[in-house]
């Protein structure tokens, strides 16, 4: 949410919803994508947020909720690999830089036991 948030336009209609959707956090907290899981699950279900996006913000919050849904929740899809890949490459559309946090994730996506996320 982090990256999603700092990589949009901040004079664009996605941005300004945001502002709008959370008239309580500073400026600064919307600008650096600093929101709860509380707040993440809500943009999660309106479809107004999702409206005010252009394509590819779209498509990245689309890859977004998909991975949100299919492998940080409690049970992990199997093709949670394929998932968190498409996520990534859309993030670096939209100029996204990937945190060291997704390196990690993408880089040993093998490596992660079978049971997790059962």
């Amino acid at each position: 949410m982090k990256q999603f948030t700092r990589a949009l336009d901040k004079d664009g209609r996605c941005f300004n919803y945001l502002c709008r959707a959370y008239p309580r956090l500073t400026s600064e907290k919307v600008k650096a994508g600093i929101f709860d899981g509380p707040q993440i699950r809500k943009l999660i279900k309106d479809t107004e947020f999702q409206n005010s996006m252009n394509t590819l913000e779209c498509a990245a919050w689309k890859s977004f909720v998909q991975v949100v849904n299919n492998f940080l929740g409690n049970t992990k899809a199997a093709n949670h690999a394929r998932l968190i890949s498409t996520m990534i490459e859309v993030f670096q559309k939209l100029g996204c830089l990937m945190s060291i946090k997704m390196h990690f994730l993408f880089s040993h996506m093998k490596k992660f036991p079978k049971i997790s996320g059962r």
